[in-house]
């Protein structure tokens, strides 16, 4: 067991640092090398009812708020994952005793963060810039990830036979609410020829991603093959957790250069 733990700590390091240098060079290339990117800053606005005295009603009307700044915000979603392996590498202990019961704080508290900002910004790519909306997304997208967390400390330990799957279905049904709004202004349109390719990719590989998830965590709980083992279930989380955020930061930095 002290062997295994050893090796699963080094491999958070290892992780850690993939993470950090794509990050750090989404830094670099949104700010000095690529132009397009570091322009790419949605307009985020803030709808409202004003009163027009012309009309002697209630309007809805708008405000610009502030730019987000797009480049910086891909490279924080790595950014912050390679933090969450640090952390885990100097709180091994607490990870470790966590894990020998079945559950990662660590893990959903990142995705939380990490994978809320994401949603966001594929949301602007959409042309989702309303602040209320966007909010929305986030809180949503985090609370889906929270109900993960609920789910394993609610089953730590837990026999396969008695394993309570109401976190895992709350939090499926929240996390499909941003794509509805997503999937409403990507199809808005009607001309589906003309959606550029990124689009497809974008949509392709985080609905992959989105799935792969929950896929490891039932295999998880219904202890199937080597997923009898939760530890191993851990490592795929994290294999997983690299490979889908790296393919979705480059595509969706990449996005922001299209017209």
């Amino acid at each position: 067991m002290e062997t295994k733990l050893k090796k699963l700590k080094r491999f958070n390091l290892i992780m850690g640092a993939l993470h950090l240098v794509q990050g750090i060079i989404m830094v670099f290339l949104a700010t000095s090398v690529i132009q397009k990117i570091a322009q790419f800053q949605p307009t985020i606005t803030q709808f409202f009812l004003a009163f027009n005295p012309a009309t002697q009603s209630l309007e809805t009307t708008s405000r610009d708020l502030f730019a987000l700044p797009f480049g910086i915000l891909v490279a924080s979603f790595l950014l912050i994952s390679a933090a969450a392996h640090g952390l885990i590498y100097l709180m091994s202990d607490k990870y470790f005793k966590d894990l020998k019961k079945g559950i990662n704080k660590f893990r959903w508290f990142e995705y939380a963060l990490s994978s809320s900002i994401m949603i966001v910004l594929i949301s602007t790519l959409f042309g989702i810039y309303d602040i209320a909306s966007l909010i929305l997304i986030f809180i949503v997208n985090a609370t889906m990830n929270l109900f993960g967390l609920v789910m394993e400390q609610m089953n730590s330990g837990a026999n396969k036979e008695k394993v309570n799957w109401g976190p895992f279905v709350w939090g499926s049904i929240a996390g499909l609410a941003p794509w509805i709004a997503i999937l409403l202004y990507m199809f808005g349109t009607g001309n589906f020829g003309k959606i550029p390719w990124f689009v497809w990719a974008i949509v392709g590989t985080y609905f992959v991603a989105f799935n792969t998830f929950p896929v490891n965590m039932i295999l998880q709980y219904k202890r199937i093959g080597k997923w009898q083992d939760y530890f191993y279930g851990e490592r795929t989380y994290i294999v997983l957790s690299l490979v889908a955020k790296s393919a979705l930061a480059w595509l969706v930095l990449f996005g922001a250069m299209q017209p």
